[in-house]
């Protein structure tokens, strides 16, 4: 089973959303939101052998009521990211590692979901930055099949980091 066909249909969104997630990731909070919810329904559609066009209105419309309910609800809307980020990651980890078979792809998921969600709400900043940089990553390794998902995960956590860093010292 593949992580997602969004990076193999459209490789140059996936590689912009993913440059995006890694340097504004904290910032454009809403924008990783959307992307995970986007990432989400794609993932369900695809499983349920659904259409393309199904599947590309089906991650659409979830990606814009996350980004949606992320400019209102900001705090739960990240904590639902976090939780998406997290089994999409897992997801990818788990294919990687040759677990692409229920019920162990959707043991990873769930557990990979609730550590994300965790991480974002213990540490709201540094969650952001993490899981962003990781999405990021993960998109842009996915589209242009390179396995640097570590070095472009600790670029992304290194820009947003010093952008988190200057803000601070700003205010």
């Amino acid at each position: 089973m593949r992580m997602s066909g969004v990076t193999q249909h459209a490789p140059l969104a996936a590689i912009l959303a993913g440059c995006c997630l890694l340097v504004l990731g904290r910032k454009l909070f809403w924008f990783f939101v959307g992307i995970s919810g986007f990432l989400a329904g794609v993932f369900i559609v695809e499983s349920l052998g659904l259409s393309q066009t199904a599947t590309l209105v089906a991650g659409v419309v979830a990606g814009l009521a996350g980004a949606a309910i992320a400019v209102f609800l900001q705090k739960l809307a990240v904590g639902v990211a976090g939780f998406l980020a997290g089994a999409y990651l897992a997801l990818n980890l788990a294919n990687m590692g040759g677990w692409d078979r229920p019920p162990f792809l959707w043991v990873a998921v769930l557990v990979g979901g609730i550590l994300g969600g965790a991480l974002v709400a213990g540490l709201f900043d540094w969650a952001l930055i993490i899981l962003s940089s990781l999405l990021g990553a993960s998109l842009i390794a996915d589209a242009v099949h390179t396995p640097a998902l570590l070095c472009l995960s600790i670029a992304g956590v290194l820009i947003q980091a010093g952008h988190l860093h200057r803000s601070r010292r700003r205010g």
